[in-house]
């Protein structure tokens, strides 16, 4: 087999491709961004086309980099952003409306009748998931219903649903292969948890007909192989599979019953994986298939979002204007011993995960005289990592056994300060990876175990790679002080 493995990063706001050796080392990278689009307030949307355009490019430029042929490439991997919601024709393979992207909230309203129809326990109970504009099934409902055929297409069999990473698939193989695999799937709204099978019960009431559903697939198999185009030819496998968050968590090599990961960016996303079973949640928190490797047993993960991480470090540089860079904010934190007894709770859009409380609104206490812009950056961090915490904690409530320790990832988590923090919060160690990019090489993980390169689980935890540990290094009691007041004005948000 060819020695490089191809990692294909479909994100939000753009698509990076990466080209790796069996010994992990990155030989190309590109990224190569696209529009967003934002019909009405609250609608965000993407060009299919753009997208596709967009990984062909990031390949091309990814291939140069490298100076790599394609015929060198010996499996490609995919990851993606998850709910994200394409509607295509069988036949010409042209997309029948845009993408509907998973930040769109056009569908609050269907999502509230169905609650109002008493649904909601049936999705939470047989889908881990919440009734929510989020993912992707209210999504497919809102074409079918807004544009013009495409429902009696639908029922016809004439049209395939997918998300980004099903509409990749379908692309590279010139619509010879049509599947998902089970964790894209898992954010549907359409796949039971427990058999991981559409479900007749959950596509019913959101009126999506089953024929336009791919084939269900696991994270790390032969899919199918490429049809020549652009910088690639013919033949390559396309051998794993993943939504970004588990892709991240499989990146990190999270494979035991509560192993965590953390990905600090705008916002931060904790996954624990909790074994063959799903569990759920108490907090509030959701129940998501992980992975699952063909011929074992899926494995599952508890969900549970931070929605403003680094967007809190943004704030201080684009509104505050107390730092110029980002990257800044720790050496302004650092000035200081302390945030002089100032708190920050960054809820600048509402309390996810475990208070979920959408009017919550950011809050700064315990200013005084003497409080200045050094205080307030390391309340700001401290706040991140207070809100992390929590999430962690009703992880571990959820599991039924403490997390001792956490992995971490994200552009946040070059932030040495924040990362003694969470450790300190934590009493348990953060371990922090060579590569950052645990997304895209979790994708190259997962299609190397398809394609033969690796050949366990086991084998790709001894190639993953640490940069630096953080150990607790604060008394015991302080923490529980710290805590004890966060949580009293965290409740005043």
């Amino acid at each position: 087999m060819a020695g490089y493995v191809m990692s294909i990063d479909q994100g939000t706001t753009g698509s990076t491709v990466m080209l790796l050796d069996r010994a992990l080392e990155v030989k190309g990278r590109a990224n190569c961004e696209y529009a967003q689009i934002y019909p009405r307030p609250g609608w965000v949307e993407h060009d299919p086309e753009a997208i596709w355009r967009s990984v062909q490019q990031a390949i091309k430029a990814c291939l140069e980099e490298a100076g790599v042929g394609g015929d060198q490439i010996g499996a490609i991997g995919i990851t993606n952003q998850r709910e994200t919601t394409v509607v295509w024709d069988r036949k010409t393979h042209k997309p029948i409306y845009n993408a509907i992207v998973w930040q769109c909230r056009r569908t609050t309203d269907l999502c509230r009748e169905l609650k109002e129809a008493g649904l909601e326990p049936r999705y939470r109970e047989k889908t881990g998931l919440v009734l929510d504009p989020y993912f992707s099934g209210t999504k497919v409902r809102w074409i079918l219903d807004n544009v013009e055929g495409a429902r009696a297409k639908a029922e016809q069999g004439e049209l395939c649903f997918g998300t980004i990473d099903t509409y990749l698939v379908w692309r590279l193989t010139g619509g010879g292969s049509f599947v998902t695999d089970v964790s894209n799937a898992s954010r549907t709204l359409l796949m039971d948890l427990h058999t991981l099978e559409w479900s007749e019960d959950l596509c019913g009431p959101l009126r999506v007909p089953m024929k336009m559903l791919p084939s269900i697939r696991s994270s790390a198999e032969i899919y199918g192989h490429t049809v020549a185009e652009g910088a690639l030819p013919s033949g390559i496998p396309i051998a794993g599979m993943a939504g970004d968050q588990q892709s991240a968590l499989f990146g990190q090599a999270c494979f035991s019953v509560g192993d965590a990961k953390c990905t600090y960016g705008t916002g931060a996303f904790l996954l624990v994986n909790t074994g063959n079973k799903p569990i759920p949640s108490e907090h509030g928190l959701l129940t998501t298939v992980a992975w699952q490797i063909q011929g074992q047993a899926a494995q599952y993960a508890l969900e549970g979002s931070v929605f403003i991480a680094g967007a809190a470090v943004q704030w201080l540089r684009d509104q505050m204007k107390f730092i110029p860079k980002s990257p800044e904010s720790e050496e302004l934190a650092a000035s200081v011993e302390d945030s002089g007894g100032v708190i920050f709770v960054p809820a600048l859009t509402g309390l996810g995960a475990p208070y979920w409380n959408p009017d919550a609104r950011g809050l700064i206490w315990g200013i005084t005289r003497g409080t200045n812009t050094a205080h307030l950056a390391r309340a700001t961090l401290e706040g991140i990592a207070f809100m992390t915490h929590d999430v962690l904690t009703a992880m571990a409530s959820d599991l039924g056994k403490p997390i001792t320790g956490l992995k971490v990832d994200g552009g946040a988590s070059q932030n040495n300060l924040m990362m003694q923090f969470q450790s300190d919060l934590l009493q348990a160690p953060i371990v922090r990876p060579q590569m950052l990019e645990t997304t895209a090489l979790g994708a190259a993980f997962l299609a190397g175990l398809g394609a033969g390169l690796w050949s366990s689980t086991e084998e790709i935890r001894e190639t993953w790679k640490e940069d630096r540990t953080f150990s607790p290094k604060m008394d015991a009691a302080i923490v529980q002080d710290r805590l004890s007041l966060w949580h009293k004005v965290v409740r005043l948000a």
